[in-house]
């Protein structure tokens, strides 16, 4: 990474600029790690004492930023400091992980019946089944198992030791991580004379255009039509989807998170790390969870709740504050049993 002030100028498009660095921007680091030639920038105000203490070059800050860089430092004023450094890094992937080159790695086994597009890039020692579809710019990393009759579309990128069972339909510009597993069983079973039987699955999951699912998560297949997730939709690492669930457009699930079966989610949902949502609910959309909630019941549209179970934020805050003075309240209460007359 070498950037002069100049060109990160032409790159971030800065609404203004206080100060002047004349040298070069070799790195990224925290307000309270940087050292010269380097670039950090604020975005949650919690952290702006450490601006002016800062041995940045070049800061990166909220437009209506009042404070001035020392002498030989700037700072750029921005809408977004965390977008500009989004930018930023964006451009420097861009220099250091170069996109491969098409073509079906030689140690790949691909079945007969398989179409990959000619500008596809597939690694070493994937497995594409019978009847994959494999669409313009998609990428595998090595190790990718992708089972029969899977649809990915334009731009998809899967990174090493994705697997995708059968009947995945996987949307443009999608990205899988690592460990990712699309379409696995779900967790099914009937009860049977003195034992536990394995229900079959035989549904599909579809994952919509521009979706990003973290490394090592989960999506079951349906027990019978398909598990979804709307598009733009963003799962963090260790996610688990049950079967039949629907996941609406543009959500935002934190690592940890699991949705049981047949569970409904709107639009914009947001939820919390460690969040459990039980089987057969609706979430309605814009609604947000807190992390290391458990919900058990349907939630309308633009709810905010948080706990076990889980409470409108309001009044959870207030049970919270009754939770941390219950010792004292107890002791209280035998205080007064002790003290009273009347006590037999």
């Amino acid at each position: 990474m070498q950037y002069t002030e100049e060109q990160l100028r032409g790159l971030l498009r800065p609404e203004g600029v206080r100060g002047k660095f004349s040298g070069i921007i070799r790195a990224i680091a925290a307000l309270d790690r940087a050292r010269e030639g380097e670039l950090s920038f604020l975005s949650n105000g919690k952290y702006a004492q450490l601006v002016t203490k800062s041995r940045a070059s070049i800061i990166l800050v909220p437009k209506d930023y009042g404070g001035e860089p020392p002498s030989g430092a700037a700072y750029f004023l921005l809408d977004s400091p965390s977008l500009a450094l989004g930018t930023l890094c964006e451009a420097i992937e861009r220099e250091i992980e170069r996109p491969p080159a098409a073509g079906i790695h030689s140690s790949t086994v691909v079945a007969e019946t398989a179409e990959i597009h000619p500008s596809a890039s597939v690694g070493p020692f994937c497995a594409i089944g019978d009847g994959v579809r494999i669409g313009p710019r998609c990428q595998l990393g090595s190790h990718c198992a992708i089972g029969d009759r899977c649809q990915l579309g334009e731009d998809v990128r899967l990174h090493p030791r994705v697997t995708l069972y059968r009947d995945c339909t996987v949307g443009d510009r999608c990205i899988l991580h690592s460990g990712a597993v699309i379409g696995s069983d779900g967790y099914g079973y009937g009860f049977e004379k003195n034992r536990h039987r394995k229900l079959a699955h035989v549904g599909r999951t579809v994952l919509g255009p521009d979706v990003e699912v973290g490394a090592n998560s989960c999506i079951d297949r349906a027990r019978f039509a398909e598990t979804a997730i709307g598009a733009g939709t963003k799962l963090d690492n260790l996610v688990q989807i049950g079967h039949n669930v629907t996941v609406g457009e543009n959500c935002l699930l934190v690592s940890q998170c699991g949705i049981a079966g047949s569970t409904e989610l709107g639009d914009w949902v947001v939820m919390g790390g460690q969040v459990g949502i039980a089987g057969h609910l609706k979430i309605g959309s814009g609604t947000q969870i807190a992390a290391q909630s458990g919900v058990s019941t349907d939630l309308p549209p633009r709810s905010i709740v948080r706990g076990t179970p889980a409470f409108p934020l309001g009044i959870a805050g207030r049970l919270y504050v009754y939770w941390k003075h219950l010792p004292e309240l107890f002791r209280r209460v035998e205080k007064l049993e002790k003290d009273s007359p009347d006590r037999s």
